[in-house]
């Protein structure tokens, strides 16, 4: 499509669900990456682990208390104890060298290793040392507190599977199995193209006619909560010759714009986009968002998200968000955490469009907020979430239950920063 919009708008616009399958068929996961062990939490694993190693490597003891022949103890009580000698200590790292005979003992520590001719530990707790000698008030069977070898991990034993994402403790699983670095799923690269002569960096005032870049900021957040990884951004001028060097970076996965992407006379980046490559969409059927422009430079898919900043925000999660997630080996589900809750009122929509709707919940109900007005940040801000109203309905009654997707990670944080 290289049909230029600017000033005429827009003819037809496109179902959210024919741009998600163009997505999902330009979004596969990326190669492979050597990742050290201790920066590997977060990434998507590309292959499956095997152990080479057991784990534990040797048979050790599972409390504190004396490694003993087990068939020694037998019989023994508090009225008629076993007496054996000690005959040395072993810890952790540092194990008795030599072989227990018949009628020794030697004293062990949790984590050590049981020595040659021992197969059974008793807990110090039914034990008396005096003298060299222990006596014991309790029986014990053979490999009663022993930790046999490969009892945590075999050798040979598939540990984690590709397209795991990493935690911390498979990091440190690991690392117990001698992994130094591991085979993930490379990060995105993604390239932020924030135009606007009317912006301000952000952390500055707003002044006259001028206003502060709140998109950038938010963007980037949302990328790194996806995985993927920033390189390095600068607000750019309506220069088409300036965007276009930026839309061209070679070194990026996906490019993401913000601003010069609808039907207005600065509006620059879908007739760039067309002519460097492929817009395959400009112009979807949705509330907020609807100017979002979707296509290619090569193998680098470009968003063209909306300036204004509600739906630069919506656009992203439903389009750019999930195709930077699968990229990086991760799920194209939404991250979000969900809540049924009632309506407290009805949301009007239309058939045939769908709508992002942002919501607060006093009270246990959803409450529609600024329904209209993709400029309306603060919006997002008093809202505890939103609720996504599919193309096949007009819109959803007072007292229905719908799904919120929550914004916050823990609900306890809740919407309380802004009254």
């Amino acid at each position: 499509m290289n049909d230029d919009v600017r000033m005429r708008g827009f003819a037809k616009r496109v179902d959210v669900e024919v741009v998600l399958g163009y997505l999902a068929e330009h979004s596969k996961s990326l190669d492979a990456v050597r990742v050290p062990l201790l920066e590997c939490v977060g990434r998507v694993l590309a292959e499956s682990v095997v152990s080479e190693v057991d784990v534990p490597g040797f048979a050790r003891s599972a409390m504190d208390g004396y490694a003993i022949r087990g068939e020694e103890s037998f019989g023994a009580s508090p009225y008629d104890p076993i007496r054996l000698k000690v005959v040395g200590l072993s810890l952790p790292g540092r194990p008795y060298r030599g072989s227990l005979e018949r009628g020794e003992a030697v004293r062990i520590m949790t984590g050590a290793p049981i020595p040659d001719g021992a197969d059974a530990v008793v807990k110090a707790e039914v034990c008396e040392e005096a003298e060299g000698i222990v006596s014991i008030a309790e029986a014990v069977a053979p490999r009663k507190n022993v930790g046999a070898i490969g009892e945590d991990i075999g050798r040979g034993e598939s540990v984690l599977s590709a397209g795991r994402r990493l935690r911390p403790q498979d990091a440190g699983l690991l690392s117990s199995i001698g992994r130094a670095v591991v085979s993930c799923v490379r990060r995105p690269r993604v390239k932020l193209v924030v135009t606007g002569d009317e912006l301000l960096p952000a952390g500055e005032k707003p002044s006259g006619a001028r206003i502060v870049d709140s998109n950038s900021v938010v963007l980037r957040a949302l990328v790194a909560r996806d995985g993927g990884t920033l390189l390095p951004f600068e607000i750019l001028p309506d220069d088409p010759e300036v965007i276009r060097t930026a839309m061209a970076e070679a070194a990026a996965d996906v490019v993401l714009v913000s601003g010069g992407t609808s039907v207005g006379q600065e509006d620059h980046a879908p007739r760039i986009l067309s002519e460097l490559g492929e817009l395959a969409y400009h112009g979807i059927s949705m509330r907020p968002s609807s100017p979002t422009g979707i296509g290619r430079i090569g193998g680098r898919l470009v968003f063209l998200l909306p300036g204004n900043p509600v739906s630069c925000l919506a656009a992203y999660e439903f389009f750019a968000g999930p195709s930077i997630r699968a990229l990086g080996g991760r799920s194209r589900r939404w991250p979000h955490r969900r809540r049924s809750v009632p309506l407290a009122r009805k949301i009007s929509s239309e058939v045939g469009r769908t709508d992002y709707v942002r919501v607060a919940i006093e009270e246990g109900r959803a409450i529609p907020l600024a329904t209209s007005g993709a400029s309306i940040l603060s919006s997002t801000v008093r809202a505890a979430g939103a609720v996504v109203v599919p193309r096949e309905l007009e819109g959803m009654a007072e007292g229905e239950i719908v799904e919120v997707l929550l914004y916050d990670e823990d609900e306890a944080e809740g919407n309380a920063g802004r009254s």
